[in-house]
């Protein structure tokens, strides 16, 4: 059996990257299937461990990063990691089919220089910093104060926008679908 390939995508928070796996993940041309990341968070009401995500205690989420089990973590908030469980790859790739990830642009650079050519990493730009701000505040999740720290960290995200091998604009949501669509069917068929 042919092994899948692996595609990372990854944005600063309200370029719409989410909404772009939502509309490709079940296209049936691509066989993609979401990596469930693990994270040391206790789960919340109604999320199922190894569906949502893989819920490990501290300790057992620290044995995975000293024993080289992660290809990428994050410390998201003091003492809160989230990562990416090699064998969770491996499982899927293994499977025939192509895994997709969600992560940061850290992580998405590690991911990358790990699997090289077997990986496609993509970056989803906003078409600028100020409709991100608008789409921010028109979500009206979340404070003024917390936004801007949000736009603080999508310009140093986008910083790294030009080490992923492409980058697509989410000015149209539906003209960024497609152009996501094509480019990772042109990667699994190559």
């Amino acid at each position: 059996m042919k092994k899948g390939k692996i595609i990372i995508l990854s944005a600063p928070s309200g370029s719409g990257k989410s909404t772009i796996i939502e509309e490709i993940i079940n296209d049936p041309d691509l066989h993609l299937e979401f990596s469930i990341s693990a994270t040391n968070r206790e789960p919340r009401r109604g999320e199922v461990n190894g569906v949502n995500y893989y819920f490990m205690d501290t300790e057992s989420f620290n044995k995975a990063i000293s024993n080289d089990e992660l290809v990428e973590y994050e410390e998201v908030y003091p003492g809160r990691f989230y990562g990416t469980l090699k064998k969770e790859l491996e499982r899927i790739i293994s499977s025939g089919n192509n895994v997709i990830l969600d992560i940061d642009v850290k992580g998405a650079l590690n991911v990358k220089k790990i699997y090289g050519d077997t990986a496609l990493s993509i970056f989803i730009m906003p078409p600028s910093i100020e409709i991100l701000k608008h789409r921010l505040l028109s979500r009206g999740t979340e404070s003024v104060e917390a936004i801007n720290q949000r736009l603080s960290k999508a310009e140093y995200e986008i910083s790294f926008a030009n080490q992923f091998n492409k980058k697509i604009v989410n000015d149209v949501l539906l003209t960024a679908i497609n152009e996501v669509r094509e480019c990772i069917r042109q990667f699994i068929n190559n």
